[in-house]
C-alpha cells in the first residue's frame, strides 16, 4: 500500500464533458475488475438526476465519480482515483464537493454500494465519517459476490438547528 504524500496536491474539480470519456475510461479500466463502459456511462449520464464529475491536476483527469440526485439524498453510482494518485487528496476533494451540496432541510445523507472485497474503498468511505448500513445479498450482476451500503449523514450545525426556516424566507431576507 502507497504512503501518503506529505502535501495533497491541488485538484480541480468539473462537471464531466464527453470529451473526458477517454480518460475516465481509462482510470474505469485501471480501477475494476468489472468496469462499466462506454455504454453504461452514457446511459447513465443521459438521465436527468445523473451528474458526473472530474478532478484535474495539471490539466490531467485523475479521478471521478457519478452520483445520483433524489429528493433526499445523494447516490453515488460510481467512484474512482486513478491509481497513481491514491492516497494525495483526490477522493477527499471529490467528496467534500458532495459533502457541500448536502444540507439539514434538504438532501442530508449520501448513500453508495462497495464491494465486500473492495477494502480500501471500505476504509476510505469510513474514514470520511460513511457507515456500513446493510449488507446487499448478491448484489452484482458480474459476480455473485455480496456489496456493503453505506451511508454518510449530515451533521447539521447548532446554528443551523437553532434556526428554522425555509430558503424563501432566507433568500428574502
Amino acid at each position: 500500500m502507497k504512503q501518503a504524500k506529505e502535501t495533497p496536491v491541488c485538484v480541480h474539480i468539473r462537471w464531466m464533458i464527453r470529451r473526458d470519456m477517454p480518460s475516465v475510461l481509462g482510470i474505469e479500466k485501471a480501477c475494476f475488475e468489472f468496469a462499466w463502459n462506454e455504454d453504461d456511462f452514457i446511459r447513465c449520464l443521459r438521465q436527468r438526476n445523473c451528474i458526473g464529475m472530474v478532478a484535474e491536476k495539471d490539466d490531467e483527469i485523475v479521478g471521478f465519480m457519478i452520483y445520483e440526485l433524489h429528493k433526499n439524498r445523494l447516490h453515488i453510482l460510481n467512484f474512482a482515483v486513478h491509481p497513481d494518485h491514491r492516497r494525495d487528496g483526490v477522493g477527499n476533494s471529490m467528496c467534500s464537493k458532495l459533502f457541500g451540496k448536502l444540507s439539514h432541510e434538504r438532501r442530508n445523507r449520501i448513500m453508495l454500494e462497495v464491494r465486500e472485497t473492495n477494502l480500501d474503498a471500505q476504509l476510505f468511505f469510513k474514514s470520511l465519517g460513511f457507515r456500513a448500513i446493510s449488507v446487499l445479498r448478491d448484489f452484482y450482476d458480474d459476480t455473485v459476490e455480496d456489496a456493503y451500503l453505506m451511508q454518510y449523514r449530515y451533521q447539521p450545525n447548532a446554528s443551523e438547528i437553532a434556526q428554522p426556516g425555509n430558503r424563501i424566507s432566507r433568500m428574502a431576507g
